[in-house]
This record gives C-alpha cells, sequence and structure tokens, in this order.
C-alpha cells in the first residue's frame, strides 16, 4: 500500500527518486566510469526514473523551477534520437599498419563545423547499443563533401573494427549511424603567430581537423597572417608514423601547400633505430552504397538555429493551450482544486504526458520536414555534376585512388623529422621560440599535459598560451 499525504503525493515517489539519484552518483567516480564505462552509461538512463519520480514527488507547481532546463534537455535528447535512426553513406576506409583505421563518409556541402568537433559514431555489426565519441578529422571548409574520422584499436569495440577492414576480404557494405556533429562554437587560432601541437599517439587525431582548416584558410584568404605550425608528437613504435600519412587531405596541389608552414617533428620512443622493414603501405577498401543511406547532414538544416527556435517555442505555447484547456474545461469542473479526484501526482503526470507529445510531434515535424528538403537539394546537386559517389561512382572512385597512393605522402616527405629512441624536450621547443604569441596545444597522456602546463604557467616565457584538448570520459 503507498502512503500518501494531505497533499497527494507519495512518500515512496520520493524514495525512488532518491535511490535512482544514489545510483547515478555512486557510477561516476572515475574507478568506474574509466574502467567500466558501459555500466557507467547504462545506468545514467536512470535519470528517466530519477526525474519521473522527483515531479511526482514534489508535484508540478514545484517542479515548474527546473521546467525550462529539462524542456530544453527533452527537445535536444529526442533529436539526436531522430538522427540516430538513419543510416550514413559511408565512401571508404583507409587501412594503416599501426592498427588504425580512417572512415570516410559523404556529407552534404550545407554541413559545417568547426576543428576539434567530435560525433557519436554507432556501427550495428559489431555492436546495436555501443555509441563512440570519435575526433572528425576532416575540414568542413577544405573536404566539402566528405567527413572523416581516425580510429586507432585500443578497445574491444574498435579492436573489432580493424579486422573487419584489414582482412584479405573486408566487408563490401558498412552500415554506420551518426550523431553530431558537436564542438565548439568558434576556435580562433589566427590570433596567434605560431602554434605549437604536442600530440602522444592518437591524441594527433584532433590536430588533423586544425591543420587542414590552417590550409583551407592559407588558400583562399588573401591574409598573410596564417600562422605556422609546429607538431611535435610522440610514438611508441615507427610503424604507427603512418598515421602522419592523414594530416593532408586527399585533393589538393603539393604546390600550393608548400607555401604552408608546417614541421612535424616525430619521435618514436620504444625503437633506437629505423626498422629494416619495408614500408607497408595503406590499404583503401571501397563501400558499396546503400541506397536508403543518405549523407551526413546537420539534423534541422542549414538554417538550424531558427528551425530550434521555432521548435521550442510552439512546442511550449502548445504545451500551454493543451494544459490550459484540460484544467479549465475537464479537471477543474470535476475536482474543483480539491485535489480529491485529480491529485497533484495525477496532475503532474499528465504535465509530463502532454510536455513529450507536444515535442515529439513538433520536432518530428521539423525533421521530416528538413530530410526532405535535404534529399530533394541532394538530388539536384547530383543531376548538375553528375559524378558525385552516388551518381557516378566508379569515376569518383578511380581519381580519389590516384590521389590516395601519391599525394599525401609526396608533400610530406620534406617537413617530417623523425627521432629514434628518445623523447621530445619540450622545454627546449617551447622556450626557443621567440614569436610574440604562441598558441601550445596538448593532446595526449595525462602526464604529458601536466608537463608542458607545468613549462607554460612558469613564467619563464609570456608568449606561451596553453590549451589542453582532452577527451578522458
Amino acid at each position: 500500500m503507498l502512503k500518501w499525504d494531505k497533499t497527494g503525493i507519495s512518500n515512496v515517489d520520493g524514495e525512488l527518486s532518491l535511490v535512482a539519484g544514489l545510483v547515478l552518483w555512486a557510477t561516476t567516480f572515475p574507478r568506474i566510469r574509466r574502467k567500466m564505462f558501459e555500466v557507467f552509461f547504462y545506468t545514467h538512463h536512470l535519470y528517466i526514473l530519477f526525474v519521473f519520480f522527483f515531479v511526482l514527488h514534489v508535484g508540478i507547481s514545484y517542479a515548474s523551477i527546473m521546467l525550462p532546463g529539462f524542456f530544453l534537455f527533452i527537445i535536444d535528447r529526442y533529436l539526436r534520437f531522430l538522427q540516430s535512426r538513419s543510416g550514413v553513406r559511408s565512401l571508404f576506409a583507409r587501412v594503416l599498419p599501426c592498427q588504425t583505421v580512417e572512415l570516410n563518409f559523404f556529407k552534404c556541402k550545407g554541413l559545417s563545423y568547426n576543428p576539434t568537433s567530435i560525433i557519436f559514431m554507432n556501427i550495428p555489426s559489431i555492436s546495436k547499443l555501443q555509441w563512440h565519441p570519435f575526433t572528425i578529422t576532416s575540414s568542413s571548409n577544405l573536404d566539402s563533401d566528405k567527413l572523416s574520422v581516425v580510429i586507432k584499436a585500443e578497445g574491444s569495440w574498435s579492436n573489432k573494427l580493424y579486422p573487419l577492414l584489414s582482412s584479405p576480404s573486408p566487408v563490401e557494405r558498412l552500415d554506420v549511424s551518426i550523431e553530431g556533429p558537436y564542438g565548439p562554437a568558434s576556435t580562433d587560432f589566427l590570433r596567434h603567430d605560431m602554434l605549437v601541437m604536442v600530440s602522444g599517439g592518437s591524441g594527433i587525431t584532433p590536430f588533423i581537423s586544425i591543420i587542414r582548416d590552417l590550409i583551407h584558410k592559407g588558400l583562399t584568404s588573401k591574409s598573410k597572417n596564417i600562422p605556422q605550425v609546429l607538431l611535435i608528437s610522440s610514438f611508441k613504435t615507427s610503424t604507427d608514423l603512418t598515421i602522419l600519412d592523414l594530416i593532408l587531405p586527399i585533393s589538393g596541389a603539393p604546390s600550393q601547400l608548400s607555401s604552408f608552414g608546417l614541421q612535424i617533428e616525430a619521435y618514436v620512443t620504444r625503437e633506437k633505430h629505423p626498422m629494416n622493414q619495408e614500408k607497408k603501405k595503406i590499404q583503401t577498401v571501397w563501400f558499396k552504397p546503400n541506397p536508403s543511406d543518405a549523407p551526413v547532414a546537420p539534423i534541422l538544416g542549414q538554417n538550424s538555429w531558427l528551425w530550434l527556435g521555432a521548435i521550442i517555442s510552439s512546442s511550449f505555447s502548445i504545451y500551454l493551450i493543451f494544459i490550459g484547456i484540460l484544467t479549465r474545461y475537464y479537471i477543474y469542473p470535476i475536482d474543483h482544486n480539491t485535489n480529491k479526484v485529480f491529485s497533484l501526482s495525477s496532475r503532474a503526470v499528465l504535465h509530463m504526458l502532454f510536455i513529450c507529445v507536444v515535442i515529439v510531434i513538433t520536432g518530428t515535424a521539423a525533421f521530416v520536414w528538413n530530410k526532405n528538403t535535404n534529399e530533394r537539394e541532394t538530388t539536384q546537386i547530383q543531376n548538375i555534376e553528375g559524378t558525385t559517389p552516388m551518381a557516378s561512382p566508379n569515376s569518383w572512385y578511380s581519381n580519389a585512388d590516384r590521389e590516395l597512393e601519391s599525394f599525401p605522402q609526396q608533400s610530406l616527405s620534406q617537413t617530417i623529422n623523425v627521432h629514434f629512441g628518445e623523447r621530445p624536450d619540450l622545454q627546449r621547443f617551447l622556450f626557443e621560440r621567440k614569436e610574440s604569441s604562441i598558441g601550445v596545444l596538448v593532446c595526449g597522456p595525462k602526464k604529458m599535459r601536466h608537463e608542458v602546463a607545468n613549462i607554460c604557467s612558469s613564467g619563464l616565457a609570456a608568449n606561451l598560451h596553453f590549451e589542453s584538448i582532452s577527451f578522458s570520459w
């Protein structure tokens, strides 16, 4: 038997909400969150029960304090759900001998994102439930119709992906769903005279997108204030050096890119001299197109802020109108505010139901409208150009094949200095630079990030501006 107080509120609701909150809190400890991430991730879906029982316990009047944030969260979560239900078109994968793959997807030209943005990816053939975040390595400006991510085989999920693509008979079709991109609203790297990027292992991936974006600005902008780039990368073995071949874009002219000031200092820490082995080439795996797949596109189209504002305002207005009509013409004539027929808990349930219904209606309408618009625009572009990956895959693939085989390696050969059996002297690299403003970006192990932070904050060089890019979950 549930015990109700005089206002019709169940004490059990508060206890259940408290239990759900304690479970959420217990799984946030770093030891659980990092070593048992799936436990942390799936347990946090209990927030639904936590919010539900919390509203039942305190009533909709008190819960209105958190209504604006809760309303926006439901809209965001539902739009992400709609985007994740659609498959995206996989173009090709570049398989590196260092247990790393680069996945490339077809995207609409209206999709724009900033460097260091991420996407959440799901591959049903590996796991239907797991979604993993990856840094986008392509530039939305330089690669107008392609989005790429680099994945290194380091966990159970990625260790299942690599054999699928590196085997003698790789998969012919790769079904992928994507959420995003998500990223910073702006990145102003041009304010510095020079950028020093320090990476360890797979921490080089966010710097690939930054370098490509700077290349685009250097090729299109008349300004000469494009900062020079010094990339300091540490790897365990010489095989890992092949990831440097992914830095430059597939398309472009080497003569134009030679003017871009890029210097790479690569350190191989576990080998004292170059291995006398034949360098393995990057393997390219092409995927057959699936007619049901669509290019990666912004979920609400190019005018996403206007559409989002329309969803928020219209759904909230409809919610207020519906709940007002229900209260005035149905609840009040029966209950007369006595809470004997319709308790505060039952009213809270009605409010939550109406909120979810109006968000589903308005969000679905906006999503379907923009999806149809994107499909029409994509079809028009195909008919005009006639050589897109969907319209004429053979010609597009063959042209890209020639670029993949020759371009990156030829352009990078003169910019890389490889050091074996040692670690980079980061203090020397940073203190010897005399530019007035140096942006120091670091992505890698925690120890490396702390070392660079201590150097920049030592006060011995006033021109160093530190920024850490960390992907610890």
